[in-house]
């Protein structure tokens, strides 16, 4: 039987329009998905809008529209710039889909029954930003960590609560014998720890956020947007028939939303007796000049500036070679690009524009060669995409570029004749055909290319791959 394989993105929220830090988790899911692929797995990848809540309402109360007409609006953008940067996914899923809705209800209804959720009054701080009630620890200089700037609300309200501490034994666990993997390690470390620190119920509900999908037993209330958000990986695969692929291969998200992918959706699935996710990948952020990123700021960089400056897979090398695996990754303009004169137009670029005039040049015909990716054959590039550390994978293409570099200074194939010319150009040939092999997931029109000049019967010269940018 052929390997499933289900990757998710978080849905993300339509409160604002898409930049770098959804591109990045948008397109490293791509490059991961195509890598499966590339094994000959059967991969579903998910990816979304989370359309719910009191942040929503309160934009599109601001932009003069409806709830509905809003999130349709900035929904659609989402789904109108993944394809733009060549990125695959299966399906597309929003929360505002009445079918998720009906799944969302009848997943609540199951354990409300089971006896996991219960009424209860709620006071405390809730970030709206966040969508999230924070507690006392949660609290930097008695702001939410994540939106400083903004003000917290306090709230009173009787809500329904779900039983999250009745699960807080088993999720330890399970994660200590590792049954759900939270990479990198010290986010497992970080998840650990406050769960032994103790943990109190969720409310989730809302009396107060009328944008929101009603309490199926109490429909003055909604279900609370993150317990509605964490379904759209179930109520995805039920919608599309694709419940052969329950349950997920990997969660690939963002920092910030790690208690509620490591905790709070796992006690969800505990509590309805569904298979838990495999791995949760938490990478960090992006800064942009050493600073945060913020519309105040003025920093904000959006996939549309990228791919005009850059071209696609331009901004997908970017995006992919500064992934921010454990620690935040700093970027800027300048730094993407002299990033992009050194590795795409100096580096790759110029080596296969050498290679393909000392070919052309020598009248070489290319031996025939098998373009089927084998992994036996590059184990540590294996190792590390099994890792998700796309980044250093495309280390790992460069140090080969650099390595047919020297090769060429070193052997001066222009001053060679007959067999050891011959030989010369048919080390360099494979090698660049390789390191196309390899960037396949990563840059497929560039791999594309590239093989497609190198395949013969004759290699010829052709523009540069990727022109300076002055």
């Amino acid at each position: 039987m052929t390997k499933k394989f289900y990757i998710t993105t978080p849905i993300y929220y339509v409160n604002d329009v898409p930049h770098i830090g959804h591109t990045c988790t948008t397109l490293v899911a791509d490059i991961i998905a195509r890598y499966h692929k590339l094994l000959g797995e059967e991969v579903f990848f998910l990816t979304g809008t989370d359309e719910h809540g009191a942040k929503i309402a309160e934009a599109a109360k601001k932009s003069g529209l409806t709830p509905k007409k809003f999130c349709d609006q900035v929904s659609k953008n989402f789904q109108e710039i993944w394809p733009k940067l060549n990125i695959q996914y299966d399906y597309f899923i929003r929360t505002t889909n009445p079918q998720h809705e009906r799944i969302v209800q009848e997943f609540i209804e199951k354990i409300y029954e089971k006896g996991d959720i219960y009424k209860d009054k709620y006071e405390g701080f809730y970030c709206v930003a966040c969508e999230k009630f924070v507690t006392e620890t949660d609290l930097v200089d008695g702001k939410c960590p994540f939106h400083p700037t903004q003000k917290l609300q306090k709230q009173t309200e009787v809500n329904y609560f779900f039983r999250l501490s009745k699960y807080v034994p088993e999720l330890i666990k399970a994660i200590e014998k590792n049954e759900y993997l939270i990479l990198p390690k010290a986010k497992r470390k970080e998840v650990l720890t406050k769960l032994k620190a103790g943990v109190n119920d969720l409310s989730i509900s809302r009396a107060s956020v009328s944008w929101g999908i009603p309490i199926p037993w109490d429909k003055k209330q909604t279900i609370y947007v993150w317990f509605d958000a964490l379904l759209n990986y179930y109520t995805a695969l039920k919608i599309n028939k694709k419940e052969k692929f329950w349950p997920p291969t990997v969660h690939l998200i963002g920092k910030e939303i790690l208690w509620f992918h490591t905790v709070v959706w796992q006690a969800m699935l505990l509590s309805a007796g569904i298979s838990l996710p495999k791995v949760i990948f938490a990478h960090s952020f992006y800064t942009i000049d050493g600073q945060k990123m913020s519309k105040s700021l003025g920093n904000v960089i959006s996939p549309k500036q990228l791919l005009e400056k850059f071209g696609v897979d331009g901004t997908r090398y970017l995006i992919a070679s500064s992934f921010p695996y454990e620690n935040d990754a700093d970027v800027g303009w300048k730094k993407f690009e002299a990033k992009y004169n050194a590795d795409l137009a100096n580096g790759l670029g110029n080596l296969v524009a050498r290679v393909a005039k000392l070919c052309e040049k020598a009248n070489f015909t290319p031996p025939c060669y098998d373009d089927t990716y084998h992994h036996s054959k590059f184990k540590k590039f294996h190792k590390l995409m099994l890792e998700y550390k796309v980044n250093e994978a495309l280390e790992f293409v460069w140090e080969k570029i650099s390595k047919a570099d020297k090769y060429i200074n070193d052997t001066q194939p222009w001053l060679l004749k007959g067999e050891k010319l011959n030989k010369t150009l048919n080390y360099l040939v494979k090698e660049i055909r390789e390191i196309a092999l390899l960037l396949t997931p990563f840059m497929p029109e560039t791999s594309k290319k590239i093989r497609q000049q190198f395949s013969g019967p004759k290699i010829k010269s052709q523009k540069p791959l990727f022109p300076r940018i002055n």
